[in-house]
């Protein structure tokens, strides 16, 4: 099962997103193989060279330059986004059912009274998936060893969230199916095109 996202016009140019089942006997190894899948298949539909993504030091995947991506999976399912150009990356998909005790400990109070009420339009999954989507497009030398996701702070923009971090903002889209939530966050180039509009 995958989940469709609708995203804007011009962000959907660029954006390759490819899914991959997660094969028997479904434990680590078949997750992370199913996501160098995805990610090979949404490098090749971004007409990158090379698709092979082999991995930083620090266990996150390691895209082609000039190629920013992000892998996420459940125990049955895994995403790869691709979007050439780009500074940052982040995808996140989650099954789970994410209980008030996680929300309150990952959400701040003004996120869970502006996004959480009844009528904001998102669930406690698809924030969490927010946060995880954006903590991924953020990370970079100058946050490393200090960003932790539950630090992104998110608020409504449009159709669309916006995460932010030290000033540092992306636009967060997200979007659910009965069992599934997707999430895409997106970092463009400061010193390319201006900020993304949403």
């Amino acid at each position: 099962m995958a989940v469709d996202l609708p995203l804007p016009a011009h962000v959907a140019a660029g954006v390759r997103i490819a899914w991959r089942p997660v094969r028997p006997p479904y434990g680590p190894r078949q997750e992370s193989a199913a996501g160098r899948r995805a990610a090979s298949a949404a490098l090749a539909a971004a007409g990158a060279a090379a698709s092979v993504v082999t991995r930083h030091a620090d266990g996150r995947p390691c895209f082609p330059p000039g190629f920013a991506g992000s892998i996420s999976h459940t125990d049955r399912l895994a995403v790869a986004v691709v979007f050439p150009g780009a500074v940052g990356v982040g995808v996140d998909i989650e099954d789970a059912v994410i209980s008030p005790r996680v929300a309150r400990f990952v959400l701040r109070e003004r996120e869970r009274r502006t996004l959480l009420v009844p009528g904001a339009g998102f669930t406690s999954r698809e924030l969490f998936a927010a946060k995880e989507a954006a903590f991924k497009a953020l990370y970079g030398p100058e946050t490393q060893g200090e960003l932790l996701f539950w630090r992104v702070e998110l608020s409504r923009s449009g159709d669309a969230l916006e995460a932010s971090y030290r000033g540092v903002r992306v636009p967060v889209w997200v979007r659910s199916e009965t069992d599934l939530s997707l999430a895409v966050a997106l970092r463009t180039c400061p010193h390319g095109p201006a900020a993304m509009p949403f």
